[in-house]
């Protein structure tokens, strides 16, 4: 399976709701003001939208490998101190110690080599490297309802949690143990949903790992699987993330 990401809007409706909980949590505990940062896999723009918000930045550079998704941070933060680009994780395109401080918001699981990508923010970063990742095993209760019903009617469902041991605390730990003063959290932002068709729809709009399991199902199982979910999923759920600072 081939994950998607391309539609900023359905991401929106997806995730950006809920990322944008923890961005803000983040970036209050990481308590960085007036430097410059690199917001690495921006996504739709929702960890840069709280640092300019909340951080009073000198400048916000970006970047991500969707250009969807890039000109959808763009045109969100039109104006702003910001800018993003098309590039990789792995080979930022940014001099040695060109930004004070280097973040990732629920990305790395996805980039192939999170080792380099962590020794590139640690490149162009003077001061600090933060991120941050869901807890795709654990708490993240509204995915974690959502892989248990699908592996209950198909063993082989791609389960996040279990595609992502990345997203631990020993993992994550492991990937900064070259840096300095090393500090973890867990960040838990409510999820609550007004109705089930504002949790089912952003399945079926086709952005990341789930929703493009679900666009795969033929209709017979699409359709067990929702009503599977309907008749077991709570609609006031929470979220944890993993997050991690260090000093370069």
């Amino acid at each position: 399976m081939t994950d998607v990401w391309a539609d900023g809007e359905q991401y929106e409706r997806y995730m950006g709701r809920w990322s944008r909980l923890v961005a803000r949590d983040f970036v209050e505990w990481l308590a960085i003001d007036g430097a410059s940062w690199l917001d690495v896999g921006c996504g739709t723009g929702a960890l840069s939208a709280t640092i300019l918000d909340h951080a009073h930045p000198r400048e916000v550079r970006a970047i991500d490998a969707s250009a969807g998704y890039v000109a959808a941070a763009t045109a969100r933060l039109a104006g702003r101190a910001f800018h993003a680009q098309v590039a990789d994780a792995t080979a930022l395109p940014f001099a040695d110690a060109a930004l004070d401080v280097a973040v990732s918001g629920l990305v790395l699981n996805f980039v192939p080599d999170p080792s380099r990508a962590i020794a590139e923010m640690a490149r162009v970063a003077r001061s600090h490297v933060a991120f941050y990742l869901w807890d795709y095993a654990g708490e993240m209760q509204f995915l974690r309802r959502f892989w248990d019903a699908a592996i209950a009617l198909d063993p082989g469902a791609p389960d996040e949690g279990a595609r992502f041991p990345i997203c631990s605390l020993d993992r994550m730990r492991a990937l900064v143990a070259g840096l300095r003063d090393v500090e973890t959290r867990a960040i838990v932002v409510p999820t609550t949903f007004r109705d089930f068709d504002d949790f089912w729809q952003p399945f079926a709009g086709g952005q990341g790992p789930a929703p493009s399991y679900v666009a795969m199902l033929d209709p017979a199982h699409r359709d067990r699987l929702r009503e599977t979910l309907r008749a077991t999923t709570p609609l006031e759920l929470t979220a944890r993330a993993w997050a991690i600072r260090a000093r370069v």
